[in-house]
C-alpha cells in the first residue's frame, strides 16, 4: 500500500486559497516597487549613476586657488593615488522623485580618481570672502560637495570619543555633515614647515603639496593605507584626521594633499598624475 498516491498533482489542501493570494500579492507588490525603481538593486544603480556622474574641476587663475573653485584633494605615496570620496550607500539616499545624499556621510579614500560628484568639492568661504578672491595659506574656509545629488553637505571633523571615531584606526573620525559650522573649519599650511612662516597669507597655489590642517582640533587630513574600508564602490582606504610627524617634525606623506585643479600648465606634482589620469 506505501506505492498507492493519497494525492493527485491537482489536489489543494490546507490554506491554499491563502497561499495563492499572498504570492499573487506579493508578485503585484513586487511590479509596482520596480515600476517605481525601490527595489534595492535598482537603488544601488541609481547612486552609482548619479554619484560618478562626471565633474569638471575648476580652472585655476594664474596658478593660484580661489574661493568658488570645485577641486580634488588628491593623495600620492609611492604610485598609489587615491582621493576623498563621499562614501554613500542606500542608508544615506533620500526620499522623493529627485533624492539626494543626506548626512551623516562618512568619506573614504578611493582610488578611483577621475573628477566626479563623489570626489568633487567646492572651496566655500567661512568669513564672507567673495567667490573668485584667492585662498591664503592659514585663512579658514570649508569644503562642500556639489550641490544636486551630492547634496551639498560639509566635510567636517571633531575630537574622538568612545562613541565617535574612526571604524579602524580609532583616531579623529571625518564625516559630510549637512550644516556648516566651526567643525567643518580647515585651513591651508604650506607642506615644509621651514617655509610655512613666510609663507603665511599669501595665495595659495593650486596643484601643489598641502597640509590641509582642521580648525578646531589643530588636526591634519590624513589617508591611512594600512586601514582598509569595503563600501559599494569597492576597497578603499580609511579617512582621519590626525597629523603623523617624522622625525624632523614634519608631516609625513599620509597628511600630504594636491588641491587639482584643471591648470593647464600644471606642476611637477599634476603632471605625473596626469601620466596616468586625465583631470577633466
Amino acid at each position: 500500500m506505501a506505492h498507492i498516491r493519497t494525492y493527485r498533482p491537482n489536489v489543494r489542501v490546507g490554506n491554499w486559497r491563502e497561499d495563492v493570494t499572498l504570492e499573487e500579492d506579493s508578485l503585484k507588490d513586487f511590479l509596482e516597487r520596480k515600476e517605481r525603481g525601490e527595489l534595492t538593486v535598482q537603488k544601488n544603480v541609481f547612486i552609482k549613476q548619479s554619484i560618478l556622474e562626471q565633474v569638471h574641476l575648476s580652472a585655476s587663475q594664474g596658478g593660484k586657488l580661489c574661493f568658488g573653485d570645485v577641486v580634488m584633494l588628491v593623495n600620492m605615496l609611492s604610485g598609489d593615488t587615491c582621493s576623498v570620496c563621499i562614501n554613500a550607500d542606500l542608508t544615506n539616499l533620500g526620499e522623493g522623485p529627485s533624492p539626494v545624499i543626506q548626512a551623516p556621510c562618512g568619506v573614504s579614500g578611493g582610488r578611483d580618481v577621475q573628477p566626479c560628484k563623489r570626489n568633487a568639492f567646492i572651496i566655500s568661504s567661512v568669513d564672507g570672502s567673495v567667490e573668485g578672491e584667492p585662498l591664503h595659506y592659514n585663512q579658514s574656509f570649508a569644503l562642500r560637495t556639489t550641490l544636486g545629488f551630492a547634496g551639498g553637505l560639509y566635510l567636517t571633523s571633531d575630537h574622538q570619543n568612545f562613541q565617535k571615531c574612526a571604524k579602524k584606526s580609532r583616531l579623529q573620525e571625518v564625516v559630510m555633515e549637512q550644516q556648516a559650522n566651526f567643525l567643518s573649519w580647515w585651513k591651508v599650511l604650506h607642506n615644509d614647515p621651514q617655509d610655512r612662516l613666510e609663507n603665511e597669507g599669501l595665495p595659495v597655489n593650486a596643484n601643489n603639496k598641502v597640509i590641509i590642517l582642521h580648525c578646531k582640533t589643530n588636526q591634519a587630513l590624513a589617508v591611512l593605507r594600512q586601514h582598509t574600508l569595503w563600501t559599494p564602490f569597492g576597497k578603499e582606504y580609511e579617512l582621519t584626521a590626525h597629523t603623523f610627524l617624522d622625525s624632523h617634525k614634519a608631516e609625513q606623506d599620509v597628511n600630504h594633499w594636491l588641491l587639482l585643479t584643471t591648470d593647464p600648465a600644471g606642476t611637477e606634482h599634476t603632471r605625473a598624475f596626469d601620466t596616468n589620469f586625465h583631470i577633466g
